[in-house]
């Protein structure tokens, strides 16, 4: 696979977990906030993550292919690749790790707890995705940066 194909599919996935984050965080929680009530929200966010998660998994599955692929396959590995990359996948697998506790722990209990309608505990677990979210837009909006003008700054 040429890096006509791989970078482009890397930078779409880049997009829709960056951007999907950036939306939910600048635009929809606000605007749930104030429109609907803390049962409301709770569910509108238990559905949202319902929907939004499965396209972060692919876009992980994706990021993680391409980019050792592009590592491997056009810089000679780790020891061929520039500090950049280096620093870009860095902040990419933390990124991971975030989105697996929010999605292995937090979002596991948000969804218990507005099956059972506890809506304060509900409120607690958002907040908790709520501030891990925010930890992840803006490590993803600085890999952003260092992947595109990383090569600049050496």
């Amino acid at each position: 696979m040429t890096l006509s194909i791989l970078n482009p599919v890397h930078i779409l996935s880049v997009v829709i977990w960056v951007g999907g984050m950036f939306f939910a965080y600048m635009a929809l929680r606000p605007a749930a906030i104030s429109t609907l009530e803390p049962p409301l929200r709770l569910q509108l966010w238990r559905q949202t993550f319902k929907h939004f998660f499965p396209w972060v998994w692919a876009a992980i599955i994706t990021l993680l292919v391409t980019g050792f692929w592009m590592m491997f396959g056009f810089f000679g590995g780790m020891a061929g690749s520039p500090i950049y990359i280096h620093v870009m996948m860095g902040l990419g697998l933390l990124m991971m790790a975030i989105f697996m506790h929010i999605y292995f722990a937090a979002y596991k209990r948000l969804k218990l707890a507005v099956d059972a309608e506890d809506w304060p505990e509900g409120g607690k677990r958002l907040n908790q995705i709520r501030i891990l979210v925010g930890v992840n837009t803006l490590l993803g909006l600085l890999t952003i940066v260092v992947a595109t003008a990383g090569r600049y700054f050496v």
